[in-house]
C-alpha cells in the first residue's frame, strides 16, 4: 500500500495519479494524520514549506516505519516561462515526489509528472508565448521530466497541428452529433450507449429529438461559423440507413453543405456496414469514416464481445474503398485480454494489406462501468513490459506505412501510463481530432451523453456542458439541454 501524507498543499488529485503511474496495483491511501501510518507499506510525506524567502517542496519517504531517504525541490528555480504561481508550486511538488516514487521503484515512467491527459496542450501554450523549441525541449525533459522521445513526440505532434487549429478564433465551432446505439457492448467499453435491438422502437422518435436540437444550436450559434462535423456514439450506422440520412440532411440543412469543411461518420464496427448505408453516406458527401477492428485476431473479437470476424472487416473495408471512400480510419487497441506481442504483429500484417489513410492506436484504459472492469480477475492482460512491446511495434508499423501522429491523448486508467496516438498520411489528418483533442475550439454537442464546451481565447479556458447520459432523459427534457448552452453561448 502506498500512503501520502500532505502538509501546507492539497494537491491530492495529482499526486494519486503520479501513485499509480508507479504502483498502478497499488492501493493509494491519504492519510489526515501521520500518526495513521504504522509500520507497513510505504509513506510519502509531502512538505511545503518556505525558508530563506524561497519556497521549497520536500519529499520523506518511509518504508515499513522507516525513514528511507527524502527528496527536495525548490520552487523558485522551476523554469517553465511565464505561469501562474499556483501551477509552478504543483510541479515543485509533483517533481519533488517523482525523484521520491523513483527512488524505491524499479521502473521508468515516460510522461513524468505529467497527470493530465493533453500534454500536446502544453507544448502549444509554450508555441504561443514565442518559446523557442530548443528550450520546450528542455522544459519539458527538465521541468516535467519527460523522456525524451516522448517530448520529441508532442513537440512535433504540435507543429503539425498549428496549421490547422490558429489562428483561434472564438466565433469558429464545430459539431458532434451522438448516435447511442450499438448492436452489442464490448467489455472495455465505458461511453453512454444502449442497445439497439432493446431500444429499435426509440430510434425514429430520437432521431427526430436530435433533428430539433441541431435546429436549435443553429439559432444559438447564429453569428458563427462552423468548421467541422463529426457524427460518433455508440455505432451510427447500428441504426437504419433512412434514420442517419434525417440527421445528415438536417446538418447540411442547418449549416450548409458548403460551410463545413470536414465530416466525418464513425460507422465502426463492420457488423453495422453494409453497401446501403456506405452508398448512402458516399452521396451525402460523406468525407471521411471510421472502421474499427480494434484487434484481427478472430478469438479476441469473440472475447470482448464483437459478432464479427476479421473477414467481415476485411470484407467492410474493401466495400467502403469500392464506393468510393477516400479516407479511412481505423482503430486498434493494444493489451486487449490474452493478447501479446504475437497478436499484435499478426494484426499490424492484417492492416498493412488493407492500407488505410489514418490509424488510431489506443492501450487499453481500464474504465469504471465497464464490463472489463467489473470482471477483469477473470482475463489474462499483458505487463508493462509487453505493452511497451506492443505500442514499439505500432510505432515501427506506423513509420513503415508513412503514417505520421498528428493528435494524441492519455487517459487516468490507461494500462502501463501509456498513450493513445493518431496516426494518418500526410495531408489525410482528421481536423475534428485535432479541435477536440487541443481544446483549441468550441465544440457543440447534440445527442445523449454528447458535451459541448465553449472555449474563450483570451482565457485560454473551457466550458464543459454535459447532455444527459440516460436516453430516457435526454428524451425527455431535451429543452433543459438547449437552456443550459444557451446560457454560455449568448
Amino acid at each position: 500500500m502506498i500512503y501520502f501524507y500532505l502538509d501546507g498543499h492539497d494537491f491530492k488529485y495529482d499526486l494519486f495519479q503520479l501513485g499509480k503511474a508507479f504502483f498502478p496495483n497499488k492501493e493509494v491511501v491519504f492519510l489526515e494524520n501521520k500518526k495513521e501510518y504504522g509500520d507497513q507499506g510505504c509513506l510519502l510525506e509531502s512538505i511545503l514549506y518556505e525558508e530563506s524567502n524561497k519556497t521549497y517542496a520536500k519529499t520523506n519517504i518511509y518504508l515499513d516505519g522507516c525513514f528511507y531517504t527524502d527528496r527536495i525541490q525548490c520552487i523558485d528555480d522551476i523554469d517553465i516561462g511565464k505561469n501562474g504561481i499556483k501551477n509552478i508550486t504543483k510541479i515543485g511538488v509533483k517533481k519533488s515526489i517523482y525523484e521520491g516514487l523513483l527512488s524505491i521503484a524499479d521502473k521508468e515512467v515516460p510522461w513524468g509528472i505529467l497527470t493530465g491527459i493533453r500534454p500536446v496542450k502544453i507544448v502549444h501554450d509554450l508555441l504561443d508565448r514565442k518559446v523557442t523549441e530548443e528550450k520546450i525541449l528542455s522544459v519539458l525533459v527538465k521541468e516535467y521530466k519527460l523522456a525524451p522521445q516522448k517530448a520529441e513526440l508532442i513537440i512535433n505532434i504540435s507543429k503539425r497541428q498549428r496549421k490547422y487549429i490558429y489562428p483561434l478564433n472564438k466565433n469558429r465551432f464545430s459539431l458532434y452529433v451522438s448516435i447511442p446505439f450499438c448492436p452489442s457492448r464490448c467489455i472495455y467499453c465505458s461511453f453512454p450507449s444502449v442497445p439497439v435491438n432493446r431500444y429499435i422502437n426509440m430510434i425514429e422518435n430520437y432521431r427526430e429529438k436530435v433533428i430539433w436540437e441541431i435546429e436549435k444550436i443553429r439559432e444559438l450559434m447564429d453569428g458563427k461559423f462552423i468548421n467541422t462535423v463529426y457524427i460518433g456514439g455508440g455505432t451510427p450506422t447500428a441504426i437504419p440507413s433512412k434514420d442517419l440520412e434525417k440527421i445528415i440532411q438536417a446538418v447540411y440543412l442547418n449549416f450548409g453543405k458548403d460551410n463545413i469543411k470536414e465530416f466525418t461518420v464513425e460507422a465502426g464496427r463492420p457488423d453495422t456496414i453494409d453497401e446501403e448505408v456506405l452508398s448512402m453516406l458516399n452521396e451525402n458527401d460523406i468525407d471521411r469514416i471510421s472502421i474499427n477492428p480494434q484487434t484481427m485476431n478472430n478469438e479476441t473479437l469473440k472475447l470482448i464481445g464483437r459478432n464479427h470476424t476479421k473477414d467481415d472487416i476485411k470484407r467492410a473495408y474493401y466495400l467502403a474503398k469500392e464506393i468510393g471512400f477516400k479516407v479511412i480510419n481505423m482503430d486498434l487497441i493494444v493489451g486487449l485480454p490474452s493478447e501479446g506481442k504475437d497478436e499484435i504483429i499478426n494484426t499490424l500484417m492484417e492492416i498493412e494489406e488493407l492500407n488505410p489513410e489514418n490509424l488510431t492506436v489506443h492501450t487499453l484504459a481500464v474504465k469504471r462501468g465497464s464490463k472489463f472492469k467489473e470482471t477483469m480477475d477473470k482475463y489474462s492482460v499483458g505487463d508493462q513490459k509487453s505493452i511497451e512491446e506492443m505500442i514499439q511495434e505500432t510505432v515501427k508499423f506506423a513509420h513503415k506505412m508513412n503514417l505520421k501522429p498528428y493528435y494524441l491523448y492519455r487517459q487516468k486508467q490507461i494500462m502501463g501510463n501509456f498513450e493513445n496516438v493518431g496516426y494518418s498520411k500526410e495531408g489525410m489528418e482528421c481536423i475534428y481530432n485535432m479541435a477536440i483533442m487541443e481544446e483549441k475550439e468550441t465544440i457543440i454537442g447534440a445527442g445523449m451523453g454528447s458535451v459541448s464546451k465553449i472555449f474563450f481565447p483570451k482565457e485560454n479556458r473551457l466550458e464543459r456542458i454535459p447532455n444527459f447520459k440516460s436516453i430516457e432523459e435526454y428524451m425527455e427534457r431535451t429543452d433543459e439541454l438547449i437552456e443550459r448552452k444557451r446560457r454560455w453561448i449568448l
